[in-house]
């Protein structure tokens, strides 16, 4: 396999890291390898502990390796968080050429003019989305490339993050020997995979139930238009089971996945296993219906939550349904008491694709999707992030452009 035909997208969560090897081959995506490993240093989607989370990476990264028999050396970054923040700007230039057919330069220059906002100092641009062109007045167009004008603007969307957050996360990547490609925002490139065409256009929330966090993504005239992260997940599900049953949390965990069920109405109580409680020797026996009276609440709780957010952010009567994704909603009976507590439609949404049939893969597979659309077309020139050929640059490199400078200008390849 060419290296060019590669591409590995990097999820670093709070439960797990996944390193996701795609191949491109004549336009179509095969995933062909699959790195996981148990994420130490996270907490709640937040980095706290650097030198943990850099071997969590290089676990992940030298098991998808050893699947497929290459080495990584670029990946492409997933960031969320409830440090990311939204904001529309507008941009205006002049057409440059003397023919007045809009090229390239004066794309990249109404990009560069609609970054201009005014910003904390502990903030930074780390994204730029665009939403539509305008051509002397006309809306609506995608790309305006080759058409004829005199004055082009652009209305996009600019994604800020908190700069300790950012520098925090590309330092654990650095760190563990990799070249950061690009920077993706994860929550954008789920809703390009997960939601149809006409779910981005009429109106749609992307809900993402990790272990740490829930990251929630409102997408309205094809278009990401807010995001928030609510700081409860799978784990805490986890501890509920741990406390409800007296056991420890690694043994909940695994009884979670085995037998764990979102409803009690969804329950066998014929389903029976023994759990190790506790400060004793002895097992007691309960039953998945026991399990899903504790598992019930906190799941409603959740999804409660995710409403009241909506609602906050001004979108209630603006979202036609729900799309869920993340490992935590591969649960039994989590369809139906979503269904329930959100009082709209909702699905949920897995990668088809073999190996990663899973609502916890949905984020790494759809980084593959977005860097293979939108983020390589042109790395090789303009201001795309160049990638180098092996983990470690050489001492004689010649000296390159600061990382963040590269990424500030990264996503004006988007259109």
């Amino acid at each position: 396999m060419s290296s060019n035909d590669i591409i590995v997208s990097l999820d670093i969560g709070t439960s797990k890291v996944r390193a996701i090897i795609g191949e491109v081959a004549n336009g179509a995506i095969n995933i062909v390898g699959v790195g996981s490993a148990d994420s130490e240093g996270i907490r709640k989607g937040a980095i706290v502990d650097i030198d943990q989370t850099v071997q969590s990476i290089r676990n992940a990264v030298d098991h998808a390796e050893r699947m497929v028999g290459i080495q990584i050396s670029d990946v492409y970054v997933g960031i969320q968080g409830n440090h990311i923040g939204l904001q529309t700007n507008h941009g205006v230039v002049a057409v440059s050429n003397e023919d007045r057919e809009i090229g390239e330069e004066d794309i990249e220059r109404v990009l560069q003019a609609a970054k201009v906002v005014a910003l904390p100092p502990e903030r930074e641009i780390i994204g730029l989305v665009p939403k539509q062109f305008l051509v002397d007045g006309l809306d609506g167009i995608s790309d305006p490339r080759g058409m004829i004008g005199v004055r082009l603007e652009v209305e996009a969307t600019v994604i800020t993050g908190a700069k300790t957050a950012t520098h925090n996360l590309l330092r654990c990547v650095e760190k563990a020997d990799l070249h950061i490609a690009g920077l993706v925002l994860m929550s954008l490139a789920s809703g390009q995979m997960a939601l149809t065409k006409d779910e981005r256009s009429m109106g749609t929330a992307l809900v993402d139930i990790g272990a740490g966090s829930c990251t929630l993504a409102v997408f309205e005239q094809g278009s990401l238009v807010a995001t928030s992260t609510l700081p409860i997940g799978g784990e805490y599900v986890t501890n509920d089971i741990s406390y409800g049953l007296r056991t420890q949390t690694e043994q909940a965990e695994k009884i979670k996945l085995k037998y764990g069920c979102a409803r009690v109405e969804d329950a066998a109580d014929d389903q029976r296993f023994k759990v190790m409680r506790m400060g004793s020797n002895v097992e007691k026996e309960f039953s998945q219906v026991d399990l899903a009276n504790i598992i019930e609440p906190r799941m409603q709780e959740i999804f409660h939550l995710v409403l009241q957010e909506v609602r906050r952010l001004g979108y209630a009567d603006k979202i036609g349904g729900y799309v869920l994704t993340g490992g935590t909603v591969a649960m039994n009976g989590v369809l139906p008491l979503a269904q329930a507590e959100l009082e709209s439609s909702v699905r949920i949404a897995v990668p088809d694709y073999i190996g990663v049939r899973d609502p916890a893969f949905t984020s790494g597979v759809g980084m593959i999707h977005y860097a293979s659309r939108y983020m390589r077309s042109r790395s090789s020139g303009g201001t795309a992030v160049k990638k180098t050929s092996s983990r470690k640059a050489s001492s004689s490199a010649p000296a390159r452009p600061g990382l963040f400078e590269r990424l500030k200008n990264m996503f004006s390849e988007f259109i």
